[in-house]
């Protein structure tokens, strides 16, 4: 953690330290890298006068070298506070926590900081305590790192403990509003990953979440840039609520590994500034995934050696079900050919001429297989498979997930025990 002194913009000062001023005036928007205290009610120039005389200052500045930086021993919100004031317990708020590993921005709202205070600040592992080694004004090449403020929460209140305080009753206090917001998620991994620059804006992602119109379950929360390890986290939810396994990414960056990362497990990233844009995205997303998501029965068939009545569109074979359930509508794959898919099964005939919706094992049956697609349409029994090759329905994670969704309280231990064979053979 880095900090920087502001000067009062009235008080009579030397030429260097007048440098630092302007360098303070510039330090945040120029993004440095080094904390700034800053009292809440400084005063502002308010006239013309003012201003020129910043402005001349700020120009100035510019062709001056690089000053080294100045070490405090303490820093108060007001540099004329009475010793009494200074007594007060001082009031900050983490601004901004850093990429650089345990570097943070601060504002002082009130009271006294000095070096080798202990300082305690909420984190999503719980409360950070670390110790205050230097207060110094910045330079651009100049910084400090305090072990453990990479985990601090940006907008949390920061807590500096004195010689007679309970340490443990600071820590619950840090808390308190971290544990309010992780409290509103849900904690069986059902629910999207919500990510933020702040916990308040993580807080108001959740409350427009759980509105009757929008009703989106949230299973995590992190602060800050999209990395790999957020996607690890987000893809827990893949088994058991693949529509739900995604990250909505709310006026944060995504790194190139997250997305490399996301891409390969199957996490969806939405990326937005605006509340109602993300969640209007993710809703556009579920009424996608609830047309795809169609559940497939595991099968496997034999082709029988009787005559072939047709061997191309659409394929007619008589086959017997070794295993499962043959069904309308399921795709047909032969593993024997580099599971090359040969259309969907669009016609079931049983062996009293009956036509049938499903046929299970033990049945012979006759099928009517039609490619659903161009390439599919040109496969032909006798040059693409033949008689000895094995037929078996072909299965996704999406599928094996839809199976399991809806039919879960139907599916046999048989049945469980076919699709863990079939999920092996697909390499799911």
């Amino acid at each position: 953690m880095e900090f920087c002194k502001e000067i009062d913009d009235g008080a009579s000062v030397s030429k260097e330290e007048d440098i630092f001023a302007v360098k303070k005036k510039n330090t945040y928007d120029d993004k440095i890298g080094i904390a700034d205290l800053v009292d809440s009610k400084d005063k502002r120039p308010n006239s013309e006068e003012d201003a020129a005389s910043k402005h001349k200052n700020h120009q100035e500045d510019d062709k001056l070298p690089n000053q080294p930086a100045k070490h405090e021993e303490e820093i108060t919100s007001k540099p004329e506070e009475t010793e009494n004031e200074t007594n007060t317990l001082p009031q900050l708020t983490a601004m901004e926590v850093k990429v650089v590993q345990g570097t943070s921005d601060v504002v002082l709202v009130n009271g006294l900081l000095r070096v080798g205070d202990r300082i305690v600040v909420a984190g999503l592992q719980g409360p950070v305590v670390t110790s205050i080694s230097a207060l110094l004004t910045p330079h651009p090449v100049k910084k400090l790192r305090f072990k453990g403020l990479e985990h601090a929460i940006v907008g949390a209140s920061l807590y500096v403990v004195r010689r007679n305080d309970d340490i443990e009753v600071i820590k619950k206090s840090a808390m308190a509003y971290v544990n309010s917001v992780m409290s509103r998620i849900k904690k069986n991994g059902e629910g999207v990953y919500v990510q933020a620059s702040t916990l308040a804006s993580v807080e108001a992602l959740l409350d427009f979440s759980k509105a009757r119109e929008v009703n989106i379950p949230v299973g995590g929360m992190s602060i800050g840039p999209v990395h790999k390890k957020d996607v690890m986290r987000a893809s827990a939810t893949l088994e058991k609520k693949r529509e739900c396994a995604a990250i909505l990414a709310l006026g944060v960056e995504v790194t190139p590994e997250a997305s490399q990362l996301a891409h390969q497990l199957g996490v969806k990233i939405f990326t937005c500034d605006d509340i109602r844009g993300l969640l209007l995205q993710f809703k556009s997303h579920l009424d996608y995934m609830d047309k795809i998501l169609v559940p497939v029965f595991p099968c496997v068939l034999k082709i029988m050696p009787t005559v072939i009545m047709r061997t191309k569109y659409p394929i007619v074979l008589d086959v017997y079900v070794v295993e499962g359930i043959a069904k309308i509508g399921k795709p047909i794959c032969v593993p024997g050919r580099e599971f090359v898919e040969i259309g969907r099964i669009v016609y079931i005939q049983d062996d009293e001429h009956r036509v049938v919706d499903y046929a299970m094992k033990g049945q012979r049956v006759t099928i009517n297989i039609l490619g659903s697609n161009p390439e599919e349409l040109q496969k032909m029994f006798g040059r693409d498979f033949e008689m000895k090759d094995e037929l078996v329905s072909k299965i996704t994670p999406d599928s094996v997930y839809a199976l399991r969704k809806q039919y879960m309280g139907d599916l046999s231990t048989e049945d469980n025990t076919l699709l863990f064979k079939m999920k092996q053979l697909f390499k799911i």
